[in-house]
């Protein structure tokens, strides 16, 4: 075949460092842009970037040129960086170390971006780390609970 072709849809999901809820409703909108910018610039185009005050879910395709963990580190150093200059409140601003990364199904585009889209109404119920655990069980990722959380 001389053309290499691709088409990888990926959950992302990481939290603010301890989990602070650092994510307010000033900074989300122009965050969540932010993140799907850089999505963009590495060609790894942004179906649904959302989340809530102490984490965020990115749903995008992965280009071929990119590894998913070149993907995630320029997210979460870029938009880290942006954060601290965002004002005062935000200039201890810092990701987790870790994250979470699910290959998607095509036919569950839909499903993963209506999820995202409710992430408020979701968390009203369920905690960042409950949320994570069930991603964790749902993809059958073995983990040492003792490594998970920052």
């Amino acid at each position: 075949m001389p053309q290499s072709l691709s088409k990888v849809y990926l959950h992302i999901t990481f939290s603010t460092k301890q989990r602070e809820k650092l994510i307010d409703k000033d900074i989300q909108t122009k965050l969540f842009e932010y993140l799907g910018g850089i999505c963009k610039g590495l060609a790894c185009n942004p179906v649904r970037v959302g989340g809530t005050n102490d984490h965020v879910h990115i749903l995008c395709t992965l280009s071929r040129k990119i590894s998913q963990a070149e993907l995630i580190e320029a997210l979460k150093k870029n938009s880290s960086k942006w954060m601290k200059t965002q004002g005062q409140r935000y200039e201890n601003f810092y990701w987790q170390n870790g994250y979470g990364a699910f290959s998607v199904n095509p036919t569950e585009v839909d499903v993963v971006t209506n999820y995202i889209n409710f992430q408020e109404e979701h968390h009203r119920t369920k905690t960042f780390q409950e949320e994570f655990q069930a991603f964790l069980k749902k993809y059958q990722v073995e983990y040492d609970e003792r490594y998970v959380w920052d």
